[in-house]
Formats: C-alpha cells, sequence, structure tokens
C-alpha cells in the first residue's frame, strides 16, 4: 500500500473511534445473550443463536467485504458499515417490543453486517498506516479503545436492563413478568446506538482522510492462499474469536449457576472480563512501540495499572455514588494486571513470543475454571480476559506479515471470515453447559488457546517462496 497523505494523526484518530464503535456493539450483542435467555426463556444453546447471527455474518461478508474495500476504498467502506449497523440498531427496537426473538436474530445479522465492513477495513488500513515494525503496536492501541468499548457494553446492560428488575440468580424463580420486564429495557440503549454511528457516518463524509491504494500497480490478481501462515493464522482467529466470546457468553450465567450470583452482579464481572483486555492491550501498545525511554514507558505502565483499579471498582459498583465502589474488586483486578505485566515480559517485545505465552497461560486459566469453584473460579475466568488481550492484535499482524498491495486487503477478508469462531464455539459451550454443566464447557476454549500456542511457535513461520 502506498501512503498518498501525511496526515496520519488523523486517519489513527478516525480509525481509533471506528474501533471503539464496534468493539461496543460487538461486546453489546455477545452481553445480551443473559437478558435474551431471560426474556424468551431459553436454553443456554438457544440463547447462544444471538452470538451466532452476529458471527456468521463474517464467513458470508467478509471476502466480500475485502473486495469492496479494493472497488470503494476504506472511507465509503467505513460509512457504509456505520450505515447498515444504524439500521440493525434501530430494528432491535419493534424486535423487543413484540417481542420477536427471530427478530432479534435479524437484527443482530444487520448489525453485524456493518460492523464486517468496519473490521475489514480498519485492521489493514491501521496495519499499513505506518512501519511494519510498529504494526503491532498501532493495532493493539486501536484495539485498546476497542476494549474501553467493550468494558462499557456490559456495565450499561447491567444498569439499563438488569437493575431494578430484581431477576432471581435461581433460575427457577424466574417468571415471564420478568422477562417482559427485561424487553421493555432493549430499545433505549440500541436507538441511541443508531444515533450515535449516523451521526459518526455524516462527519466521516465531511472528513478527507489519509487515502491509502489496495490495488497492484501492475493490474496482476495475487492469491493470498498460497501462504500458511495467512490460512493458519486465520485459523488462529477463529480459536480466539470463538473462545473470547463464549467465555464472555457463559460468564453471566456461570456465575449465576455456580456461584449463586445474580445477572445484574454477574453482568459486572463481565465488564471486568472485558476491561482485562483493554488493560492488556494498553500494555501491548507500549510493550511493542519501541519506546526507549524508560521512565516514559513505566509511568504509561503506572497510569494503565491505576486505570485497572478504577475501573475494576466502577463496574462492580452497587450504586452510582463514589462511596459504593467496590475497591477489593478493584484492587484485585489491579493486581492481576500485575501479575499480566510481568507476564508480559517474558514476550520481550516480540509479537509471536509474547502470543504464545499468553495462550499458554490463558489454556490453564480455562482448566482451573472447570476444576474449581467460588472465588478462585470468579477470577480465573474473568482473569482469561487480559491474556486475551494482545491475541487478535498480534494474530493478525504476524498473519499479514509481509503481504503488500491487494494481498493485504485480500488476506484480511480471509482472516476476518475465520471470526465465526464466534458463531460456532458458544453454541459448542452452549449445549456442554445444558447436557453436563458450565464449568466443563471451559475445556473448549482451554483447547482453542493450545492451537494459538501452536501458532505462536510455529505456524506463523512456515511460508511459501
Amino acid at each position: 500500500m502506498e501512503q498518498k497523505n501525511s496526515n496520519y494523526g488523523l486517519g489513527m484518530g478516525i480509525f481509533g473511534a471506528v474501533f471503539f464503535i464496534f468493539g461496543f456493539a460487538t461486546t453489546f450483542i455477545i452481553t445480551m445473550t443473559a437478558p435474551v435467555k431471560a426474556i424468551f426463556n431459553l436454553s443456554e444453546w438457544e440463547a447462544q443463536l444471538l452470538s451466532s447471527a452476529f458471527f456468521i455474518s463474517y464467513p458470508i461478508l467478509s471476502i466480500p467485504s475485502g473486495k469492496l474495500v479494493a472497488r470503494i476504498g476504506y472511507k465509503w467502506t467505513v460509512v457504509l458499515g456505520l450505515l447498515l449497523m444504524g439500521v440493525g440498531s434501530l430494528i432491535f427496537w419493534p424486535a423487543a417490543r413484540i417481542p420477536s426473538f427471530p427478530m432479534f436474530l435479524l437484527a443482530t445479522f444487520i448489525l453485524a453486517a456493518g460492523v464486517v465492513l468496519l473490521q475489514v477495513a480498519a485492521n489493514p488500513y491501521v496495519t499499513a498506516l505506518g512501519p511494519e515494525s510498529s504494526a503491532s503496536s498501532r493495532l493493539n492501541l486501536t484495539q485498546a479503545l476497542n476494549s474501553v468499548a467493550t468494558m462499557i457494553a456490559p456495565w450499561i446492560i447491567s444498569v439499563a436492563i438488569f437493575r431494578g428488575l430484581g431477576i432471581p440468580a435461581d433460575e427457577s424463580l424466574m417468571t415471564p413478568e420478568h422477562g417482559m420486564a427485561a424487553a421493555q429495557r432493549v430499545p433505549v440503549p440500541f436507538i441511541t446506538m443508531a444515533i450515535v454511528v449516523i451521526a459518526v457516518a455524516v462527519i466521516l463524509l465531511m472528513l478527507k482522510l489519509p487515502v491509502l491504494e489496495v490495488k497492484d500497480k501492475e493490474g496482476r490478481k495475487k492469491s493470498v492462499w498460497k501462504y500458511p501462515h495467512v490460512i493458519l493464522g486465520a485459523f488462529a482467529i477463529f480459536a480466539y474469536v470463538g473462545a473470547e466470546v463464549g467465555n464472555a457468553g457463559l460468564i453471566v450465567n456461570y456465575l449465576r449457576d455456580s456461584a449463586g450470583i445474580d445477572p445484574e452482579k454477574a453482568s459486572t464481572y463481565a465488564a471486568i472480563y472485558w476491561g482485562g483486555a483493554m488493560v492488556g492491550r494498553f500494555f501491548g501498545a507500549i510493550m511493542f512501540s519501541g519506546i526507549s525511554n524508560q521512565l516514559k514507558k513505566y509511568s504509561m505502565v503506572v497510569a494503565v495499572l491505576i486505570l485497572a483499579l478504577i475501573s475494576g471498582a466502577f463496574v462492580t459498583a452497587d450504586g452510582y455514588s463514589f462511596s459504593s465502589w467496590n475497591f477489593n474488586a478493584g484492587q484485585i483486578f489491579m493486581l492481576v494486571a500485575v501479575v499480566n505485566f510481568i507476564i508480559m515480559q517474558i514476550g520481550k517485545g516480540k509479537a509471536a513470543r509474547t502470543l504464545g505465552v499468553f495462550a499458554l497461560v490463558a489454556a490453564a486459566l480455562a482448566l482451573i475454571t472447570t476444576f474449581t469453584t467460588g472465588d478462585v473460579a470468579l477470577w480465573t475466568v474473568i482473569s482469561i480476559g487480559l491474556f486475551n488481550s494482545i491475541m487478535f492484535p498480534n494474530i493478525f499482524s504476524l498473519g499479514v506479515k509481509d503481504l503488500d498491495g491487494e494481498e493485504m486487503a485480500s488476506a484480511s477478508g480471509i482472516i476476518n471470515s475465520f471470526v465465526v469462531g464466534g458463531a460456532v464455539i458458544p453454541l459448542l459451550m452452549g449445549a456442554i453447559a445444558d447436557a453436563t454443566s458450565y464449568t466443563w464447557a471451559f475445556v473448549v476454549p482451554a483447547i482453542c488457546y493450545l492451537y494459538i500456542f501452536f501458532y505462536a511457535v510455529k505456524g506463523h513461520s512456515i511460508r511459501t517462496e
């Protein structure tokens, strides 16, 4: 890709906002499986169909989206994606008012179509917006902004949908009235989302972004299917997204089932799970950036740890006042973040090495969740989020390494199509939870993380001449 404009700060700023938007939308839908289960009195497998409706859009639309980027460019692809998100968000209003689960699924798919366009355009744009050596740093930074949104979304669900409804921790005590009351609260956050994304689309139309070429100068058709590191990277994305979404989709009901925590409180712990990804990605952006000033680097690390303390205390608060903040949870979250940063040093700022270490730790945490209970299981399942943090940006940067021109857009479409793992793995985990128990479902993400370990150690280095 050729850089056509020197104003890259503007490009990073706009795409940082784009990452925030689709991060919020994605996590909001994933966490909505808990209220949808309550609204329609579904099994866990049926509730996970909501996540599947979202992520099934990736194999259907990612490769066509890559071709669309090549035809109309990054800016118009992002605008179209934002408008689709707006349409999908508005359909949730009648879906909740009826209420209709099939309409929920339709609205989810349309919203997801917009997110796919955003993601296919955003990842290669950010990768190509500067030196290849710092691509992981830029992706970690934008993914960190994405994760700020993913932490906010479950908290909003806790406050806007569950708070004050008195939904019991014991699922057998649920009544149809609980479900209908939850349904009546669904439209407001989605209408708000629609207004925001349409407004951003209008603003984006008025801005001049840096232009990056996506077509080969000689007009040659290039195929990336011949590159094993791209295909194996796509399967790593399948495993990562499937594990991340499966964990998140089950957390609320897992904590409700195994620890007797009511859905409102459990949703706040789901927010910490996503907040772990935020904290870890900020660490990744710092460590992969090549900052030579050690004082500056570690001052930024301290700032991120303070963010972990404050965000953990805030999202688990029992009310809106400062006195109600849960600083015990905030301190534990900060200590886990310290451990995350220490383990990150083993990676020595190298994308593959850090990915391998984090994948092993995440697999261990998933297995501990399976074989323990109580507070230990609570914090191991939540802590997985910290070790998910750098996986997507590192897998993506390793998967598109050494590609240029048309190959980059094509590889992005292929890799993003394998985000369909978010449609497959949660259904598998939901089926296991229904057949046995929630705890055994976490064996599945452990297997996924072990494949990611293989990709980090060996798969990414398999090349063709």
